[in-house]
């Protein structure tokens, strides 16, 4: 049988992707083969997409670092046909064909099952963006951050990550200070529970090593100057959760925030996350994030939607999180 796919092939430096016809016999080895309801665009799947970070390392592949759908079958212990099953990371879109298709087929120690709460779309309006950001919430939790503490910063908050770790945070209790470079989106952001906007031109360019404590926590989804300037207003023994780069993959500060406030700073890694640390991550999930708000950040496209997305997304211009129905 043949199937969708979006399939980007390289000549030279330039990536072209189109959506395809193939058949199973153009999958990947995998003991579990998934018919592949829906997918979301990331800012890693607008790297990808616009060559302008070596995502992918084999071509042509099938883009697209999520997915979410139903088993077909399995040769794994853990699923049967019929489970509801996501993807997050793993190879997918990097040496794996990935979420952007119709079928898929991967190893079954990839999959986490779709908790009980939310469907194969819910589950891809939240994708890696929001298991990122619920990652990153439980980061600061390790480190010992409560909502008694004082405020909690997001930067990048009109991002997929961003919105929903504002969501998240609020909803367990913790003041949140969004920073965006969309000033006129704070109605947005405060839908989502941001109490105080800021913008994020006050973070972005060079600052001091060390400067007066603000934050009690941080999630930083930018790098480069912004992260140092948030670790260096950090308060004592707080916590800062990072995973993002885009305004740099550097990190131009000191160790001063370290040695003298004891701050944590956490790295954030959702692509070859432990099993545990998912299923965790995906279970709080469920319980901590709210639909409603979770709806208010997605729209849906159709697989010819999305090269055409990217560089949106780059440009941060896409407010929230995009689903692919990949069957539209």
């Amino acid at each position: 049988m043949t199937f969708k796919a979006l399939l980007a092939t390289q000549t030279g430096d330039r990536i072209a992707a189109d959506v395809v016809e193939l058949d199973e016999h153009d999958l990947m080895p995998g003991d579990v083969t998934v018919a592949v309801e829906y997918s979301t665009v990331n800012y890693k799947d607008a790297l990808a997409l616009s060559g302008h970070s070596p995502v992918i390392r084999k071509f042509p592949l099938i883009p697209g670092i999520d997915l979410a759908g139903i088993v077909e079958s399995s040769g794994h212990a853990g699923f049967s046909a019929g489970d509801r099953v996501l993807v997050n990371g793993w190879g997918l879109s990097q040496t794996h064909h990935g979420g952007f298709s119709q079928k898929a087929r991967v190893p079954g120690e990839w999959l986490v099952k779709v908790p009980e709460a939310f469907s194969t779309q819910d589950a891809m309006a939240i994708g890696t963006a929001g298991y990122t950001a619920m990652l990153s919430v439980l980061a600061l939790e390790h480190g010992g951050l409560t909502p008694d503490h004082g405020d909690v910063l997001v930067t990048g908050a009109n991002g997929g990550a961003g919105s929903i770790a504002i969501a998240l945070l609020s909803r367990l209790g913790y003041r949140v200070v969004a920073s965006t470079g969309r000033l006129q989106e704070a109605e947005y952001l405060k839908e989502l529970g941001a109490a105080e906007i800021i913008d994020r031109a006050t973070l972005s360019a060079p600052g001091a090593p060390i400067a007066k404590e603000r934050w009690a926590g941080a999630i930083d989804a930018v790098g480069s100057h912004t992260l140092a300037n948030v670790l260096a207003q950090i308060r004592y023994r707080g916590v800062v959760a990072a995973f993002g780069l885009a305004q740099g993959a550097d990190l131009p500060g000191s160790v001063l925030p370290f040695i003298l406030r004891n701050v944590t700073l956490a790295g954030i890694d959702s692509v070859n996350a432990p099993y545990a640390a998912r299923e965790q991550a995906w279970a709080r999930l469920a319980t901590d994030l709210d639909l409603h708000k979770l709806a208010r950040t997605t729209r849906m496209i159709g697989l010819a939607d999305v090269p055409g997305l990217a560089a949106d997304v780059l440009q941060g211009r896409v407010q929230g999180r995009t689903v692919v129905d990949v069957n539209a």
